[in-house]
């Protein structure tokens, strides 16, 4: 397992303070220590991969995540279906690097670009199904998915001058329903 470590650039603006459970940008410990998680989770289970750390672009509170990223062969079992081992992955790195550091921090983990991959899609058919609600009249219910996932469907529809967009049924069946207005 080969590691690398890039930091990417600030986007937004670099004159808010940070929120005291951010860590500031540039900090190449936190890098290193979820880099280093990752690498061990995967050599455990013994998937052969190259792992790069970096901090991601700022989120709308100011907080600026780790991103993780993984590119090796075969990976699609780092993925699994719906993504959920993956999620599951994430959500252990992330267990394991805030309980190190003392406090929360984000680490968002992709497999060869599946999560950018995934959120073009959804906004794809986020449009394509509001065309079909205006069409048809009718309401358009979209599968079950994650609240990762819906939140891009919402955020897609959200400025949307015909359709409204609202979250139903309970986890793990939650939906989102594309209305007309």
């Amino acid at each position: 397992v080969r590691l690398t470590i890039r930091k990417a650039p600030l986007s937004g603006s670099s004159a808010s303070a940070p929120a005291p459970e951010t860590v500031p940008f540039g900090d190449v410990r936190l890098l290193n220590l979820a880099q280093q998680t990752v690498v061990e989770l995967l050599d455990k289970m013994k998937i052969p991969a190259t792992v790069q750390a970096k901090y991601g672009q700022l989120d709308e509170e100011g907080h600026q995540p780790v991103q993780v990223d993984i590119h090796g062969n075969d990976l699609g079992v780092l993925i699994g279906r719906r993504a959920e081992i993956l999620n599951a992955l994430q959500y252990i790195v992330n267990l394991i690097v805030s309980k190190q550091v003392e406090h929360w921090v984000q680490v968002i983990i992709d497999v060869e670009g599946y999560r950018a991959r995934r959120e073009r899609q959804l906004r794809q058919m986020a449009r394509r199904l509001a065309d079909q609600a205006l069409k048809t009249g009718r309401r358009q219910v979209l599968e079950p998915m994650s609240a990762g996932e819906r939140r891009i469907i919402h955020l897609e529809l959200r400025d949307h001058p015909e359709v409204t967009t609202q979250s139903v049924g309970e986890e793990p069946a939650r939906k989102v329903t594309i209305f007309p207005k």
